[in-house]
């Protein structure tokens, strides 16, 4: 009897440890892949939402995009060109190395000198520092060739920190063109992603990168801060929306994101999941080629590129019935854009006056700019990026189709797309960027500006739009540092930007999170997905 009792006893305990060895694993589904380990790759909110777990930035972002001290606790200016930081103390990398004011000089030297980058977004800053010293181990002062008044925010959107100690080096001194005291060659995208380099100060350390198949990262006992709930996270990327929910309702999933919108339904009626829903700033657009003559997916009777004329690009505007994709496709989960930020944020239009879904006002424009009878296009999109972006792509064809502008999709996924559009080989590819800094120079600085790569100006100008008029005014903009002056100028630049169109706005995404019903997840306006955010439920 004794021995029976003691057998159901052991049995409990058993399923208790298992029970609590589970708790201690999550696993997350991805609607999109992270292209590399590398923190420094490819901007991209998968990319950066991924390194964001094993990688810290000076300064933080609470889940609604308040700036908050990371490891750097306190920040300044000295004057309009100079910033100083002050370092958390006792913080290690994962490999035990101290991390020190060394680091962040290596960091911003590594931006400067990565050759394997896939765009040059993670110099959109460092390209304008002139100087960077190190008085100690805990005192960082930055100095730039212009004022740079929105600095601390595009450190905790564009630098996360890696260790000085990968790699064996000189005394480290900022002068990039030599190296800042490091040989070479610099670590490549291959070193962070086979985890040799993957060193950084964050919650996680990574495991394993298996492109194509899974990321698995395991708790950082010695991280600074909070420790987070699970000993070990895997990340899986399932394109589809279908099978991502199928496999959360089977338990093969803890938290899935971007479930399609129409299945919310379903998962309200299920006892087992709970779902959060939180507005992004993310804009979902499409960029016309502007900048070439010849566009190699645009074939019109006269031989030119019709995209280069205002009044196609306006056509094309009043076609697209935002309204009807925000319902139907989306699901309500989304809203009509009809300027390039959302209403209000700074910089942006207290209210913009809505884009009218007009066809037979975009006939008219079309016969104007002498297309009649229209032209044919390839749109170019991802499928498995953006909420619903392969169906978004198709109904927006079918509008420009109606209006006689043929239009074809070419859908693919995101780690083929990406590096085709950052070679412009698109006329009128999708894209989607969250305004990140707060305010509406960061989309203009990357997405509309004039293309100066050394001042790190257009670098996402894959349209080549160019226009003197908006440069004129956002670019003296982008250097005030007086909030109400700066905040008139951008409005300025916002409106003259709307006027010429180069970029074709649809919608602001409301990002989708969908868990089991024990867990709780703080949905993110930047829409990142993060497994410090998933927590047993209380």
């Amino acid at each position: 009897m004794n021995f029976a009792l003691n057998k159901r006893a052991l049995a409990l305990v058993g399923a208790s440890l298992i029970g609590a060895a589970h708790a201690q694993h999550l696993t997350i589904a991805l609607a999109s892949e992270p292209t590399a380990a590398d923190p420094h790759y490819h901007k991209m909110t998968t990319n950066d939402s991924f390194s964001a777990h094993v990688y810290d930035s000076l300064v933080g972002r609470t889940a609604n995009m308040d700036l908050v001290p990371s490891l750097a606790t306190s920040w300044k200016n000295l004057d309009d060109l100079t910033w100083e930081f002050k370092l958390r103390k006792d913080v290690k990398f994962s490999n035990g190395a101290p991390f020190t004011s060394q680091d962040v000089l290596f960091t911003i030297c590594r931006t400067l000198n990565n050759e394997t980058n896939v765009s040059q977004s993670y110099m959109d800053t460092t390209k304008l520092i002139t100087d960077v010293q190190t008085p100690d181990d805990l005192t960082v002062i930055v100095k730039t060739a212009e004022p740079v008044p929105l600095i601390p925010a595009e450190f905790a959107r564009n630098l996360p920190i890696i260790s000085s100690s990968i790699i064996k080096h000189d005394k480290l001194k900022f002068a990039p063109k030599e190296g800042c005291g490091y040989k070479g060659p610099w670590p490549t995208v291959a070193d962070f992603n086979s985890g040799k380099m993957a060193i950084g100060t964050g919650p996680f350390k990574l495991k394993s990168y298996v492109k194509g198949n899974a990321i698995t990262l395991e708790r950082n006992d010695g991280y600074w801060g909070a420790k987070p709930a699970w000993q070990t996270v895997k990340m899986v990327a399932v394109p589809n929306a279908g099978p991502r929910l199928t496999g959360l309702m089977s338990g093969d999933y803890d938290l899935i994101e971007n479930p399609a919108a129409r299945d919310l339904a379903r998962i309200k009626e299920d006892k087992k999941l709970a779902f959060v829903a939180t507005p992004s700033t993310r804009l979902v657009f499409f960029q016309p080629d502007i900048g070439r003559d010849k566009s190699p997916f645009v074939t019109a009777p006269d031989g030119k590129n019709p995209l280069q004329d205002l009044r196609v690009r306006k056509a094309i505007n009043m076609a697209i019935d935002r309204k009807a994709i925000v319902q139907r496709l989306m699901d309500g989960m989304a809203t009509p854009a009809y300027q390039y930020m959302p209403d209000g944020m700074f910089g942006g239009l207290a209210k913009a006056p809505e884009i009218k879904f007009d066809p037979e006002g975009a006939k008219k424009l079309l016969a104007e700019a002498g297309y009649p009878n229209g032209f044919e296009m390839t749109l170019s999109s991802t499928n498995d990026r953006y909420m619903n972006d392969a169906q978004i792509a198709q109904a927006v064809a079918q509008y420009l189709t109606r209006i006689g502008i043929k239009t074809k999709v070419d859908a693919m996924t995101a780690s083929i797309y990406f590096p085709k559009r950052a070679k412009r080989e698109f006329s009128f590819p999708i894209g989607g960027w969250p305004s990140e800094n707060g305010e509406a120079s960061g989309l203009f600085q990357l997405w509309v500006a004039s293309t100066d790569s050394p001042k790190g100006l257009g670098t996402s100008n894959y349209g080549a739009f160019s226009n003197a008029e908006f440069d004129k005014v956002y670019i003296p903009a982008a250097k005030t540092v007086d909030p109400v002056k700066r905040k008139a100028m951008l409005e300025q630049a916002t409106q003259i930007a709307l006027d010429n169109v180069p970029l074709i706005p649809l919608h602001f995404e409301s990002s989708i999170w969908a868990f089991k019903k024990e867990l709780s997840y703080e949905g993110r306006r930047d829409q990142y997905t993060l497994a410090t955010s998933v927590k047993p439920a209380k």
